[in-house]
């Protein structure tokens, strides 16, 4: 079994209060930690490639906790669907 260790340095994240940013950040790491831990979409991006840009679409950020949830969720997602070669 493979082990992934994911850090993130810096997220700076204007405009979100700070019960969003909690919010934010715990639905972020929830979802990426579902999206690296299935097997099937592993065995597509593991092999090695450069992602210089990642266009992740748009997204909307909606007012209070929900919101920042769901762009938490949003942002991962697009994050797994820009690691596929």
């Amino acid at each position: 079994m493979s082990r992934i260790h994911l850090t993130i340095d810096k997220l700076v994240l204007r405009g979100l209060d700070p019960a969003g940013q909690r919010a934010f950040v715990a639905s972020l790491q929830r979802e990426m930690e579902s999206i690296l831990a299935d097997p099937a979409g592993r065995s597509e991006w593991a092999r090695s490639h450069r992602t210089p840009v990642l266009r992740s679409g748009s997204m909307s950020l909606e007012p209070g906790g929900a919101g920042a949830r769901k762009f938490g969720s949003q942002v991962a997602r697009g994050i797994g669907r820009g690691l596929k070669p």
